[in-house]
């Protein structure tokens, strides 16, 4: 189930790595344009791993016949990085103070965005070709 899965979420996954790769190898010319690479490398590492596991509660809901615990796992998934993103920018903001860099924030915000549609569109084409839930529940 999990391993059919994951295929469609390969996108993610290139994603994650072509822009790991990318801050570091335009480090300099990165933050000659004002972002820091440290809060974009740190940044896109977290969101990709609250996507997974997001993804991966999304996935667990899709293959239950149990109403509640479908929107037990969604809503909290939402919930999940809804706490966990606002808490990492709290931290990161109220660790640096006057220093935040703000291109590298608003980067990540639009990280978060990338991340959310490729995990929305995963599970959609999940959807579209899942087979009738049988007698087991998880």
């Amino acid at each position: 189930m999990y391993r059919q899965a994951i295929r469609h979420f390969l996108s993610a996954i290139l994603v994650f790595i072509i822009l790991s790769i990318a801050f570091f190898t335009l480090n300099n010319s990165l933050e000659s344009r004002g972002f820091d690479t440290g809060v974009l490398a740190v940044g896109n590492a977290v969101l990709f791993a609250i996507t997974f596991i997001s993804f991966l509660m999304c996935l667990k809901a899709l293959h239950t016949r149990n109403n509640h615990f479908f929107f037990r796992l969604v809503y909290g998934s939402f919930i999940l990085k809804l706490v966990i993103l606002a808490a990492t920018a709290f931290i990161y903001i109220m660790s640096v103070r006057e220093n935040v860099n703000k291109p590298a924030l608003f980067f990540c915000m639009g990280l978060y965005v990338v991340y959310t549609f490729i995990e929305v569109n995963a599970l959609v084409k999940i959807t579209k070709r899942k087979k009738p839930v049988t007698g087991k529940e998880v």
